[in-house]
Protein backbone atom coordinates (compact mmCIF):
# COMPACT_ATOMS: atom_id res chain seq x y z
CA UNK A 1 0.00 0.00 0.00
CA UNK A 2 2.54 2.32 1.17
CA UNK A 3 4.51 1.87 -2.15
CA UNK A 4 1.25 2.59 -4.30
CA UNK A 5 1.29 5.67 -2.60
CA UNK A 6 4.74 6.72 -3.46
CA UNK A 7 4.13 5.49 -6.91
CA UNK A 8 0.98 7.94 -7.53
CA UNK A 9 2.46 10.58 -6.05
CA UNK A 10 5.55 10.60 -8.39
CA UNK A 11 3.13 10.16 -10.92
CA UNK A 12 0.85 13.42 -9.62
CA UNK A 13 4.96 15.24 -9.06
CA UNK A 14 5.34 14.29 -12.71
CA UNK A 15 2.29 15.32 -14.12
CA UNK A 16 2.44 18.72 -12.13
CA UNK A 17 5.53 19.68 -13.94
CA UNK A 18 6.13 21.77 -17.04
CA UNK A 19 6.36 19.68 -20.26
CA UNK A 20 9.40 21.96 -20.71
CA UNK A 21 10.86 20.78 -17.01
CA UNK A 22 10.90 17.20 -17.71
CA UNK A 23 12.52 17.31 -21.34
CA UNK A 24 15.34 19.63 -19.81
CA UNK A 25 16.17 16.77 -16.88
CA UNK A 26 16.65 14.20 -19.78
CA UNK A 27 18.28 16.87 -21.99
CA UNK A 28 20.11 15.91 -24.08
CA UNK A 29 19.18 13.04 -25.01
CA UNK A 30 20.28 12.68 -28.35
CA UNK A 31 22.80 14.76 -30.57
CA UNK A 32 22.86 18.24 -30.72
CA UNK A 33 23.20 20.21 -34.40
CA UNK A 34 25.75 22.84 -33.80
CA UNK A 35 25.67 25.49 -36.71
CA UNK A 36 28.46 27.21 -37.05
CA UNK A 37 27.78 30.25 -40.07
CA UNK A 38 31.28 29.97 -41.03
CA UNK A 39 33.71 28.23 -43.14
CA UNK A 40 36.16 25.84 -41.21
CA UNK A 41 39.60 27.25 -39.38
CA UNK A 42 38.05 30.69 -38.58
CA UNK A 43 37.78 31.95 -34.76
CA UNK A 44 33.72 31.10 -34.97
CA UNK A 45 34.41 27.77 -35.91
CA UNK A 46 37.76 27.33 -33.57
CA UNK A 47 36.02 28.08 -30.56
CA UNK A 48 32.43 26.80 -31.55
CA UNK A 49 34.49 22.99 -32.16
CA UNK A 50 36.64 23.53 -28.45
CA UNK A 51 33.00 24.14 -26.47
CA UNK A 52 30.98 21.77 -28.45
CA UNK A 53 33.70 18.66 -27.72
CA UNK A 54 33.58 19.95 -23.98
CA UNK A 55 29.78 19.51 -23.94
CA UNK A 56 29.79 16.25 -25.64
CA UNK A 57 31.83 15.15 -22.82
CA UNK A 58 29.91 16.52 -19.38
CA UNK A 59 26.48 16.26 -21.01
CA UNK A 60 27.02 13.06 -22.43
CA UNK A 61 26.01 13.20 -26.10
CA UNK A 62 27.62 14.74 -29.15
CA UNK A 63 27.45 18.27 -30.28
CA UNK A 64 27.96 18.16 -34.15
CA UNK A 65 29.22 21.05 -35.76
CA UNK A 66 28.00 21.40 -39.22
CA UNK A 67 29.18 24.33 -40.72
CA UNK A 68 26.93 26.13 -42.96
CA UNK A 69 29.13 29.46 -44.62
CA UNK A 70 27.25 32.04 -46.66
CA UNK A 71 26.24 35.52 -46.96
CA UNK A 72 28.08 37.13 -43.60
CA UNK A 73 26.40 34.13 -41.78
CA UNK A 74 23.17 34.57 -43.12
CA UNK A 75 22.48 31.18 -44.47
CA UNK A 76 23.13 29.50 -41.83
CA UNK A 77 21.47 31.64 -39.36
CA UNK A 78 18.56 31.27 -41.48
CA UNK A 79 19.02 27.46 -41.73
CA UNK A 80 18.49 27.48 -37.18
CA UNK A 81 15.94 30.12 -37.33
CA UNK A 82 13.60 27.46 -39.24
CA UNK A 83 14.80 24.99 -36.70
CA UNK A 84 12.78 23.48 -34.07
CA UNK A 85 12.81 25.28 -30.46
CA UNK A 86 13.41 21.84 -28.75
CA UNK A 87 17.51 22.14 -27.60
CA UNK A 88 19.03 20.46 -30.91
CA UNK A 89 20.20 22.86 -32.87
CA UNK A 90 22.25 25.57 -31.68
CA UNK A 91 24.44 28.30 -33.62
CA UNK A 92 27.82 29.61 -33.03
CA UNK A 93 27.80 32.89 -34.55
CA UNK A 94 30.09 36.75 -34.35
CA UNK A 95 28.12 40.12 -33.63
CA UNK A 96 28.23 40.47 -37.42
CA UNK A 97 24.64 38.28 -36.65
CA UNK A 98 23.71 41.51 -35.19
CA UNK A 99 25.20 43.78 -37.37
CA UNK A 100 23.39 42.00 -40.57
CA UNK A 101 20.00 43.24 -39.64
CA UNK A 102 21.04 46.67 -40.56
CA UNK A 103 23.62 45.85 -43.27
CA UNK A 104 21.22 43.89 -45.65
CA UNK A 105 17.83 45.42 -46.87
CA UNK A 106 15.95 42.05 -45.82
CA UNK A 107 16.85 38.87 -43.97
CA UNK A 108 14.88 36.03 -44.13
CA UNK A 109 14.59 36.14 -40.45
CA UNK A 110 13.84 38.11 -37.60
CA UNK A 111 17.30 38.91 -35.73
CA UNK A 112 15.89 39.57 -32.09
CA UNK A 113 12.78 37.52 -32.42
CA UNK A 114 13.69 34.50 -33.98
CA UNK A 115 16.64 33.72 -31.87
CA UNK A 116 17.20 33.00 -28.02
CA UNK A 117 20.57 34.30 -26.72
CA UNK A 118 22.55 31.18 -24.42
CA UNK A 119 25.51 32.10 -23.85
CA UNK A 120 28.49 34.40 -24.77
CA UNK A 121 32.00 32.27 -25.27
CA UNK A 122 35.01 35.11 -26.22
CA UNK A 123 35.35 38.20 -27.21
CA UNK A 124 37.70 38.83 -30.42
CA UNK A 125 40.09 41.71 -29.39
CA UNK A 126 41.09 43.89 -32.18
CA UNK A 127 43.70 46.51 -32.59
CA UNK A 128 44.16 49.77 -34.54
CA UNK A 129 47.87 48.54 -36.52
CA UNK A 130 50.22 50.34 -39.25
CA UNK A 131 52.33 49.51 -42.06
CA UNK A 132 55.83 50.03 -40.39
CA UNK A 133 56.26 52.93 -42.88
CA UNK A 134 53.64 54.86 -41.49
CA UNK A 135 55.77 57.40 -38.70
CA UNK A 136 53.48 56.89 -35.74
CA UNK A 137 54.05 54.53 -32.58
CA UNK A 138 50.89 55.70 -30.90
CA UNK A 139 47.58 55.80 -31.78
CA UNK A 140 47.51 59.79 -30.87
CA UNK A 141 50.46 60.15 -33.65
CA UNK A 142 48.70 58.35 -35.80
CA UNK A 143 45.69 60.74 -35.10
CA UNK A 144 47.24 63.42 -35.28
CA UNK A 145 48.97 62.32 -38.62
CA UNK A 146 45.47 61.57 -40.06
CA UNK A 147 44.46 65.31 -39.17
CA UNK A 148 47.01 67.08 -41.04
CA UNK A 149 46.99 64.90 -44.40
CA UNK A 150 43.11 64.68 -44.63
CA UNK A 151 42.12 61.46 -47.07
CA UNK A 152 45.77 60.74 -47.58
CA UNK A 153 45.74 57.10 -45.24
CA UNK A 154 43.82 54.87 -46.39
CA UNK A 155 42.87 51.77 -44.65
CA UNK A 156 41.50 48.32 -45.37
CA UNK A 157 38.84 45.91 -43.99
CA UNK A 158 37.27 42.89 -44.68
CA UNK A 159 34.44 44.23 -46.11
CA UNK A 160 31.19 46.87 -46.20
CA UNK A 161 29.32 46.54 -42.75
CA UNK A 162 32.19 43.61 -41.34
CA UNK A 163 34.08 44.35 -37.51
CA UNK A 164 37.12 45.73 -38.96
CA UNK A 165 35.05 48.49 -41.17
CA UNK A 166 33.09 49.20 -38.17
CA UNK A 167 36.14 49.65 -35.56
CA UNK A 168 37.56 52.28 -37.70
CA UNK A 169 34.57 53.56 -38.22
CA UNK A 170 33.54 54.51 -34.59
CA UNK A 171 37.02 55.83 -34.03
CA UNK A 172 36.83 58.01 -37.10
CA UNK A 173 33.45 59.20 -35.42
CA UNK A 174 34.95 60.16 -32.02
CA UNK A 175 38.24 62.00 -33.42
CA UNK A 176 36.92 63.72 -36.17
CA UNK A 177 40.01 62.63 -38.66
CA UNK A 178 39.42 62.10 -42.62
CA UNK A 179 40.61 58.51 -44.06
CA UNK A 180 39.76 56.58 -46.92
CA UNK A 181 37.85 52.96 -46.46
CA UNK A 182 39.13 50.13 -49.26
CA UNK A 183 36.84 47.15 -48.51
CA UNK A 184 38.44 43.72 -49.35
CA UNK A 185 36.44 40.43 -49.51
CA UNK A 186 37.57 38.88 -46.40
CA UNK A 187 40.08 39.06 -43.11
CA UNK A 188 43.05 38.27 -45.59
CA UNK A 189 43.07 39.74 -48.47
CA UNK A 190 42.28 42.79 -46.40
CA UNK A 191 45.54 41.66 -43.98
CA UNK A 192 47.64 41.17 -47.17
CA UNK A 193 46.89 44.55 -48.76
CA UNK A 194 48.05 46.07 -45.86
CA UNK A 195 51.19 43.86 -45.47
CA UNK A 196 51.84 44.97 -48.90
CA UNK A 197 51.91 48.54 -48.24
CA UNK A 198 48.84 49.11 -50.63
CA UNK A 199 47.46 50.89 -46.91
CA UNK A 200 48.95 52.03 -44.57
CA UNK A 201 45.65 51.68 -41.20
CA UNK A 202 43.88 48.78 -40.29
CA UNK A 203 41.64 47.89 -37.45
CA UNK A 204 41.83 43.88 -37.50
CA UNK A 205 40.89 40.75 -34.76
CA UNK A 206 44.07 40.47 -33.58
CA UNK A 207 44.51 36.57 -33.98
CA UNK A 208 44.29 37.36 -37.63
CA UNK A 209 47.37 39.66 -37.41
CA UNK A 210 49.51 38.22 -34.39
CA UNK A 211 52.12 36.83 -36.03
CA UNK A 212 52.92 39.84 -38.27
CA UNK A 213 53.17 42.30 -35.60
CA UNK A 214 55.83 39.85 -33.67
CA UNK A 215 57.62 39.53 -36.89
CA UNK A 216 57.63 43.69 -36.93
CA UNK A 217 55.55 43.35 -40.39
CA UNK A 218 52.75 45.66 -38.76
CA UNK A 219 52.85 47.84 -36.01
CA UNK A 220 50.32 47.68 -33.04
CA UNK A 221 49.21 51.01 -31.96
CA UNK A 222 46.30 50.39 -29.83
CA UNK A 223 43.62 47.88 -28.81
CA UNK A 224 40.26 48.31 -29.78
CA UNK A 225 38.56 46.49 -26.76
CA UNK A 226 37.49 48.19 -23.08
CA UNK A 227 40.34 46.39 -21.38
CA UNK A 228 44.23 45.48 -22.25
CA UNK A 229 44.65 42.14 -23.69
CA UNK A 230 46.19 40.00 -21.26
CA UNK A 231 48.48 38.40 -24.13
CA UNK A 232 49.84 41.78 -24.58
CA UNK A 233 49.49 43.73 -21.40
CA UNK A 234 51.74 46.44 -22.03
CA UNK A 235 49.66 47.80 -25.09
CA UNK A 236 47.33 50.39 -23.98
CA UNK A 237 43.55 50.44 -25.56
CA UNK A 238 42.54 52.93 -27.74
CA UNK A 239 40.11 54.86 -24.40
CA UNK A 240 43.37 54.78 -22.57
CA UNK A 241 45.61 56.62 -25.47
CA UNK A 242 43.07 59.75 -25.95
CA UNK A 243 40.03 58.46 -27.24
CA UNK A 244 37.75 58.23 -24.48
CA UNK A 245 34.47 56.30 -24.91
CA UNK A 246 36.06 54.73 -27.49
CA UNK A 247 35.13 50.43 -27.06
CA UNK A 248 34.48 47.80 -29.68
CA UNK A 249 34.58 44.13 -28.97
CA UNK A 250 33.25 41.83 -31.20
CA UNK A 251 32.36 38.68 -29.55
CA UNK A 252 31.34 34.82 -30.64
CA UNK A 253 28.39 33.47 -28.65
CA UNK A 254 25.81 30.60 -28.66
CA UNK A 255 22.14 31.06 -30.05
CA UNK A 256 19.36 28.48 -29.83
CA UNK A 257 15.54 29.05 -31.98
CA UNK A 258 13.11 30.53 -30.69
CA UNK A 259 10.73 29.03 -28.30
CA UNK A 260 13.81 26.93 -26.72
CA UNK A 261 12.90 26.17 -23.76
CA UNK A 262 14.33 28.79 -20.53
CA UNK A 263 15.17 25.53 -18.63
CA UNK A 264 17.40 23.90 -21.26
CA UNK A 265 18.91 27.30 -22.15
CA UNK A 266 19.95 27.66 -18.67
CA UNK A 267 21.40 24.36 -18.41
CA UNK A 268 23.11 25.20 -21.46
CA UNK A 269 24.41 28.26 -19.90
CA UNK A 270 25.90 26.60 -17.27
CA UNK A 271 27.52 23.76 -18.72
CA UNK A 272 29.35 26.19 -21.03
CA UNK A 273 30.39 28.09 -18.02
CA UNK A 274 32.07 25.41 -16.65
CA UNK A 275 33.83 24.83 -20.28
CA UNK A 276 34.94 28.08 -20.42
CA UNK A 277 36.70 28.11 -16.83
CA UNK A 278 38.50 24.40 -18.03
CA UNK A 279 42.65 26.11 -17.76
CA UNK A 280 42.62 23.74 -21.02
CA UNK A 281 39.74 25.95 -22.57
CA UNK A 282 41.68 29.32 -21.84
CA UNK A 283 44.65 27.93 -22.95
CA UNK A 284 43.38 27.27 -26.84
CA UNK A 285 41.40 30.69 -26.52
CA UNK A 286 44.60 32.76 -25.87
CA UNK A 287 46.49 31.00 -28.26
CA UNK A 288 43.93 32.29 -31.05
CA UNK A 289 43.89 36.17 -29.07
CA UNK A 290 40.83 35.04 -27.90
CA UNK A 291 39.43 35.55 -24.19
CA UNK A 292 36.28 33.67 -22.71
CA UNK A 293 34.02 35.77 -21.87
CA UNK A 294 30.61 34.34 -19.01
CA UNK A 295 27.58 35.56 -18.82
CA UNK A 296 24.12 34.55 -17.91
CA UNK A 297 21.59 33.74 -20.32
CA UNK A 298 19.72 37.50 -19.23
CA UNK A 299 23.38 39.33 -18.77
CA UNK A 300 23.88 38.29 -22.60
CA UNK A 301 20.30 39.19 -23.70
CA UNK A 302 21.40 42.68 -22.60
CA UNK A 303 24.57 42.91 -24.31
CA UNK A 304 22.72 41.98 -27.71
CA UNK A 305 20.10 44.59 -27.20
CA UNK A 306 22.66 47.18 -26.64
CA UNK A 307 24.86 46.04 -29.34
CA UNK A 308 22.36 45.85 -32.08
CA UNK A 309 21.58 49.39 -31.68
CA UNK A 310 24.93 50.29 -31.31
CA UNK A 311 25.98 48.40 -34.90
CA UNK A 312 22.46 49.67 -36.31
CA UNK A 313 24.04 53.34 -35.82
CA UNK A 314 27.36 52.35 -37.13
CA UNK A 315 26.35 50.72 -40.12
CA UNK A 316 24.34 53.90 -41.08
CA UNK A 317 26.97 56.09 -40.05
CA UNK A 318 29.10 54.00 -42.56
CA UNK A 319 26.41 54.21 -45.08
CA UNK A 320 27.24 50.45 -45.27
CA UNK A 321 25.13 48.51 -47.62
CA UNK A 322 24.55 44.70 -49.03
CA UNK A 323 21.14 44.72 -51.01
Amino acid sequence: MKRMLRVAALCLTTHLLPVSAIHAQDYPSKPVRVVIPWPAGGSNDIVGRVVSQKLSESLGQQFVIDNRAGASGVVGADLAAKSPGDGYTLMVHSVTHLGNATMYKKLPYDTLKDFVPVALLCQQPGGLIVHPSLPVKSAMEFIALAKASPGQILYSSSGNGSAPHLSMAQLIALTGINIVHIPYKGGPPAVTAIVAGETQAMTATLATVLPLIKGGRLRLLAMTSAQRLKLMPEVPTLAESGVPGYEMSPWIAVFAPAGTPKQIVDKLNGEIAKALRLSDVQQNLAGQALEAIIATPEEFASRVKADYEKYAKLIRMAGARIE
